[in-house]
């Protein structure tokens, strides 16, 4: 541990702020950094192909990992979040024990996270340029593009770490939300609408039916946000008392989506990035790794190829599905795009030799499936590492002399009537923002039907946020309680 400790020490970090920053303040930083980070989002990659980037198969990418492909942020907030959900498994296991309770052993356990960070980044940033995510002007810009791949990954890094200290929230919401917000504006005027222009040009008693379901993904965008909205209303109150003076009294709210959209981040950041780690698999004959990841070179618009998932085990449990059948974008895409579930099949092969057809309806099934059971495995991990658990609210509860009301003051008590609504909220709510997210993929929503859950979510939590300094700023005594 000692290496470790000296290289964690040499490790720049960001300082907090001496004094409590007001709102105005916050605003400021959060709108600085949001100008680096757009303008890295629109900023080319030197030596990158940007003619042959196959950009409506990275759209999830780009959305989950609030990333452009072929600009400086092409790696996005990757490293974070895979390196967040490597440490969580790991210490779920057990093999790294850190009580996060513990301010040192805290500290310790960010920097490990933000070192593991670092060294994703630029694992990353070869294999997007190695496995042709990233297409490359010429041989010999190899390097350099990884080079820019890499230290504007570790920049992301730091910007996260000033936002989280100085801004409005954390910089991954923000870079996601703002992401998403440019993706449904692009996707609107650069695609929707000429595409519904195109079909009133052509006439006939089509027309207008044809431009009509142009705009389905935009419909499906706003299905999926007014019921993110609504879910994120319910909620389970439970009546509290303030202990020492009599009459005190208030509610403690438990939200249906109690640990929000972050299992549905962790869940797909983790099975997209697969997609990613397990490209290398492309370029080998092996059956096993067919098995796993069965990938086929398919024609790019400038005469060249690339290589596309289309099969094997991680397909079926990714929201892969080959272009341009897959799409329901263009004019009456949606008829295509729904013919091509119950008509195509995907191939898995047999490690022992030969090909098993498997239907894409059983490809969604097994998508929706995996999504769900992982969204659950993530979101109770959460609720354990962030202190949410019935436990730790109800150890909170008690240090500020709140007791539920007909009970007497003792914190099993309390847990053991929180344990009877948060473990159920926590499994619910993650099971119906997993079947949320894959409703939202598999219908082709504009900007990610994910996207836009992500987005109202990360608003949903800023405006929390917001309420919550709004609160300390009166009764600044509250501020150890909800720290």
């Amino acid at each position: 541990m000692g290496i470790l400790d000296a290289i964690l020490s040499a490790l720049p970090h960001i300082k907090k702020p001496e004094r409590p920053l007001s709102f105005k303040d916050k605003l400021k930083w959060t709108a600085a950094i949001m100008a680096i980070y757009f303008a890295m989002f629109s900023i080319p990659a030197y030596g990158v192909n940007l003619s042959t980037l196959q950009l409506p198969q990275l759209q999830l990418l780009n959305i989950i990992f609030a990333a452009r492909t072929g600009t400086l942020i092409t790696v996005g907030i990757g490293p974070i979040v895979l390196s967040s959900i490597v440490l969580q498994l790991i210490q779920g296991t057990g093999l790294l024990k850190i009580d996060l309770n513990d301010p040192q052993q805290k500290g310790k356990f960010q920097g490990v996270q933000k070192l593991s960070a670092m060294v994703i980044a630029v694992a990353e940033a070869i294999i997007f340029t190695s496995t042709g995510y990233v297409p490359l002007a010429g041989a010999n810009y190899f390097g350099i593009v990884v080079f820019q791949l890499a230290v504007s990954a570790i920049i992301v890094i730091f910007l996260d770490e000033t936002m989280v200290k100085y801004g409005l929230t954390s910089g991954i919401n923000l870079f996601i939300a703002g992401g998403v917000a440019y993706s449904m504006i692009a996707g609107t005027v650069n695609i929707l609408i000429p595409s519904a222009a195109t079909a009133l040009a052509t006439g006939g008693a089509a027309a207008i039916p044809n431009a009509i379901l142009s705009f389905g993904p935009l419909f499906f965008a706003i299905i999926v946000m007014l019921v993110s909205i609504y879910a994120y209303d319910m909620k389970v109150e439970l009546p509290l008392a303030f202990s020492q003076f009599r009459g005190v009294g208030g509610r403690l709210p438990i939200p249906f989506l109690y640990v929000s959209v972050l299992p549905v981040i962790l869940a797909t950041s983790l099975i997209v990035s697969l997609g990613v780690w397990f490209s290398f698999l492309a370029t080998t004959a092996s059956p096993l790794a067919h098995f796993i990841a069965y990938y086929q070179q398919i024609p790019t618009s400038s005469g060249g190829t690339t290589n596309q998932l289309v099969g094997g085990l991680l397909y079926l449990v990714s929201p892969n599905f080959p272009l341009p059948y897959a799409s329901p974008y263009g004019i009456g895409g949606y008829g295509q795009y729904f013919s091509f579930f119950f008509t195509s099949s995907s191939e898995l092969f047999m490690p022992w030799g030969g090909f098993v057809l498997v239907p894409e309806w059983l490809h969604v099934i097994l998508y929706t499936l995996m999504l769900i059971v992982m969204c659950v495995i993530f979101g109770k991990f959460w609720v354990e590492m962030t202190g949410q658990n019935p436990k730790n609210v109800s150890e909170q509860l008690q240090e500020v002399g709140w007791q539920i009301p007909g009970f007497r003051r003792d914190p099993r008590i309390m847990e053991n009537v929180l344990s009877k609504y948060i473990p159920t909220i926590t499994v619910l709510g993650s099971i119906f923002v997993g079947l949320l997210a894959a409703f939202a993929t598999l219908t082709g929503a504009i900007g990610s039907g994910m996207g836009i859950l992500l987005t109202v979510g990360i608003m949903y939590m800023l405006y929390q946020q917001l309420e919550r300094d709004r609160m300390l700023e009166g009764i600044p005594a509250l501020d150890k309680f909800l720290a």
